[in-house]
């Protein structure tokens, strides 16, 4: 890994800013969740930007990551792997797995995510959502949490 960015990614409520100060921690590096940042540097939170101007909130998330310091560890947004996989080369990139079931659960629970395809029913938009980014998470080179983690610990003096 070295200095490379270890990006934390996957779908939207897999437990990326849950793992990103565990993640930190393990590897003594500084932890940054790419969201937070883009808020905090564009004054203007995501919910409304993402449903006002997709475009322009996908173009900054991508300008964002290269802005950010070499070597340390970033939990990226829902769509980043799926919309930017190619702004990852050069980058460690860790994906955190979850089953549809508990995606569905996560996402029908907390209402204070935004919905990404209103036109259609919730059901829908998550089951399309889900699979359509599964296809395109599968293109972009990663490391599984589970090969990470064994990685580390075998790593760990005994």
């Amino acid at each position: 890994m070295g200095t490379q960015t270890v990006v934390i990614a996957g779908h939207r409520a897999a437990g990326k800013t849950r793992l990103l100060p565990l993640v930190s921690k393990l590897l003594g590096r500084a932890g940054l969740d790419l969201d937070a940042e883009l808020e905090r540097r564009h004054g203007r939170p995501l919910r409304s930007w993402v449903a006002e101007s997709p475009t322009t909130f996908r173009a900054a998330e991508r300008e964002t990551l290269g802005l950010l310091p070499a070597g340390s560890v970033v939990a990226v947004g829902g769509g980043f792997l799926s919309h930017h996989p190619e702004a990852l080369a050069g980058h460690f990139t860790l994906v955190v797995p979850v089953t549809f079931d508990t995606y569905r659960e996560r996402l029908t629970a907390d209402t204070t995510r935004p919905r990404l395809r209103t036109d259609v029913p919730l059901e829908e938009e998550l089951h399309s959502l889900f699979h359509e980014r599964e296809a395109l998470h599968a293109r972009v080179p990663t490391i599984s949490l589970a090969d990470f983690l064994r990685g580390c610990l075998a790593q760990e003096p005994a």
